[in-house]
């Protein structure tokens, strides 16, 4: 066999007898298929099998041996790897029709050597794919690379037969070298399902190269690294896997006196409770199960917080309760006095201010000297993020126009302002790591088709994004003190350890994290977005488990705050609680929480470990220096809690419900106060603050911007503020 010798992929497979002699070539039978020859290559000195046992639990010296993969000497293995991967997408490139392609992946299927059932188990599960994928990997003794794959689909197994004729035989890091983008020329899928198809490859690799680590760790001894913290529901119930995650579990299943007590003062006095996802487990796991008894309460996102409150007190109740941060409380009194329901009371969880870093950072006088260089830079238009005070949206409007915008419509926000405003410069704030992702994700689109643009916004194309990009700015100055430790440390550890997981981040996160989970999501196993998107995506994985009716676990890693883990769960719940699916058929969902098991420390209130601290509720928590104001931060993992939220607790909800209706006086701290200053031009705070949000009411109402904020941005008057 000369170095111009034409191998198929069924000469790859021919069982041989074992050779003693490792470095002995032995001749084996060649089988051709005229039309699907894989590549020659002309570098090939010597050609020889690896002879490499099946996968086999107790493998003996008797059992035959599999050719499956053609190799190179250790100094010729640095151009094996992509000299196959090229030769396989031109292969695929030159068969116009996809059908074409998808029958050569089913004739490579047929060579795809059977996989013991006794390596069908749920460890060796691909994840992400939507068929049934089995993938077993050993890193064999000359330091190589071996890989069997089965799967109950015919296209998976032809694409399972193709990355293992690449891959099988590398050495580790050649393995580790080959990334997702490398495979998207590889487009087999048909028209229809296109998109899970050309998945498959990547969700394949993936699980190649998690086990490659894995193998390469415990070959040079290192420590089997500690898993971060989950949860794990099924049908039979609950397991908490860490010390954080038996926190969170703890008030999953609440005190039910203390359920009916909540009930019985919600409904004698007609009190409505809005609530956000970030709450204490405690609170959400009670508020849950009260929601059974009275409909009157509501979790959800910040949006919808204020919508939520509106509907409540048309259907009569008259308090809201408001368990969020001082600027959720603020746009509930606002919406409501908008919508003419100015008698019904609003109360917050504490006497003293709720704060929020993300919104105090829009407070400040360089957010308004950010602001200053956008009124002079017509035409202009602010987007805002909804989790900012009202303050702040109505001194920002009066300075340049300005719409609010939610993590889940932002992007959809600035593209159709651009679409609808010539030269217009959109200003961004205050998030800084949304505004990196949002341009990051432009800088992406750049690289896109035409008709892969147009599907996200119809109006644009590679030229109009490319344009807009030197017209987007966004402040550099401003984070969430939770999704801010979503850092390095954190990343890597996903990287490695559950690079196969489905990924979710809020679109808040730092730029390592919002790679990764874009990564994922290009193949379909992440979602980036708002907490309602990442509830949704996980209800919408785990529903398309149940209906294909097979043994499956799910794991999903939760890049966001810990707090949404409760609705998360009750979620999940119901729909392996709702499903009729088959006896045999059992879906785990497995939530994992991207922190160190000791992320919450508790510390005596004479603690003199020489670290700043919060208070919240009765316990004192350390603040590692450089962290401002977060809850369980420690050294060894990110933060996923925030110290504001956890202020509203459950105790302060029951007080607040006591003193109403008869005695006010004694809650009057916790009641949410009109604004009573004045803008700088005399308007009311409440009235121009809620305009940016009537705005973008507007904007997800008909996908296009009002007539208003266009005439704002496009003729300011003269002193260069915005016509209010």
């Amino acid at each position: 066999m000369d170095s111009s010798t034409t191998t198929t992929i069924s000469s790859l497979k021919t069982t041989i007898s074992p050779n003693p002699n490792p470095n002995r070539t032995k001749k084996t039978p060649t089988l051709h298929y005229k039309k699907t020859k894989l590549p020659s290559f002309s570098t090939f000195k010597s050609v020889k099998c690896i002879h490499s046992p099946p996968p086999n639990p107790k493998p003996s010296n008797s059992s035959p041996f599999i050719c499956t993969a053609v190799t190179f000497s250790p100094s010729e293995t640095t151009e094996l790897v992509p000299s196959k991967l090229h030769h396989l997408i031109t292969e695929f490139q030159s068969l116009s029709q996809p059908v074409d392609r998808v029958k050569r992946l089913l004739h490579y299927a047929t060579f795809l050597s059977p996989l013991p059932d006794s390596f069908r188990v749920d460890s060796n599960r691909v994840m992400g794919c939507t068929a049934q994928v089995w993938l077993e990997a050993q890193l064999d003794q000359y330091g190589k690379m071996r890989f069997w794959a089965d799967s109950d689909s015919e296209i998976t197994r032809g694409f399972c037969a193709c990355l293992i004729w690449v891959l099988d035989g590398a050495v580790p890091e050649e393995v580790l070298k080959v990334t997702t983008e490398d495979l998207t020329a590889l487009n087999v899928g048909l028209p229809v399902g296109a998109r899970s198809r050309v998945n498959t490859w990547h969700n394949v690799l993936v699980s190649m190269q998690k086990r490659a680590r894995m193998l390469v760790a415990e070959r040079d001894g290192k420590k089997d690294f500690d898993p971060f913290p989950s949860l794990v529901v099924s049908s039979d119930g609950i397991q908490a896997k860490g010390s954080y995650a038996e926190a969170q579990a703890r008030y999953l299943f609440p005190d039910e006196s203390k359920v009916q007590e909540l009930v019985k003062e919600l409904k004698e006095k007609k009190i409505g409770v809005v609530a956000h996802f970030y709450m204490d487990p405690e609170v959400q796991g009670v508020l849950t199960a009260a929601q059974k008894h009275w409909p009157h309460i509501h979790i959800s996102d910040s949006l919808v917080m204020a919508d939520s409150a509106v509907k409540m007190a048309e259907a009569g109740c008259k308090f809201i309760t408001v368990l969020g941060v001082d600027f959720m409380s603020e746009n509930v009194r606002a919406i409501l006095d908008q919508a003419g329901f100015g008698e019904v009371g609003v109360y917050r969880m504490s006497n003293e201010r709720i704060g929020c870093s993300l919104a105090d950072a829009a407070s400040t006088p360089a957010y308004m000297s950010y602001l200053g260089a956008a009124s002079g830079s017509p035409p202009s238009l602010h987007v805002i993020y909804i989790n900012t005070s009202l303050e702040t949206k109505a001194y920002a409007h009066e300075l340049v126009p300005t719409i609010t915008c939610t993590s889940s419509n932002v992007v959809q926000t600035i593209l159709q302002a651009f679409a609808q405003i010539p030269d217009l410069n959109i200003w961004y704030g205050p998030d800084s790591y949304m505004g990196a992702n949002i341009a990051k994700l432009f800088q992406q689109m750049t690289m896109m088709s035409d008709e892969e643009i147009a599907e996200i916004h119809p109006a644009h194309n590679g030229d109009s994004i490319r344009s807009l990009l030197p017209r987007l700015h966004y402040y550099q100055d401003g984070t969430c003190i939770v999704h801010h430790l979503f850092g390095h440390e954190v990343v890597e550890k996903i990287n490695d350890m559950y690079c196969d997981a489905f990924l979710t981040a809020h679109l808040e996160v730092p730029g390592e994290m919002f790679s990764l989970a874009m990564e994922a999501k290009r193949r379909g196993m992440g979602v980036v977005g708002s907490t309602q998107n990442i509830l949704d995506f996980i209800k919408q994985r785990v529903q398309e488990a149940l209906d294909r009716d097979v043994n499956d676990h799910l794991r999903f890693v939760l890049g966001t705050e810990s707090g949404m883990v409760t609705s998360i769960v009750a979620a999940v719940r119901h729909l392996l609680g709702s499903t009729k699916s088959s006896e045999k058929a059992k879906v785990n969902v497995e939530i994992v929480f991207p922190v160190s098991s000791d992320a919450i420390t508790r510390t005596s209130t004479n603690s003199t470990s020489g670290l700043n601290s919060v208070k919240v509720g009765d316990i004192i928590l350390p603040v590692i220096p450089g962290a401002a104001s977060g809850e369980g931060c420690s050294i060894h993992g990110g933060c996923a809690s925030c110290p504001y939220m956890k202020m509203n607790s459950l105790n302060s909800l029951l007080k607040v419900c006591r003193h109403l209706p008869g005695e006010k006086n004694k809650v009057a701290a916790y009641e949410a106060a009109r604004f009573k200053l004045r803008t700088p031009n005399g308007k009311s705070i409440a009235d121009v603050g809620c305009e940016p949000i009537l705005h973008m009411r507007h904007f997800q109402a008909t996908k296009e911007l009002p007539d208003k904020l266009v005439y704002q941005a496009l003729y300011p008057d003269s002193n260069g503020r915005s016509i209010s």
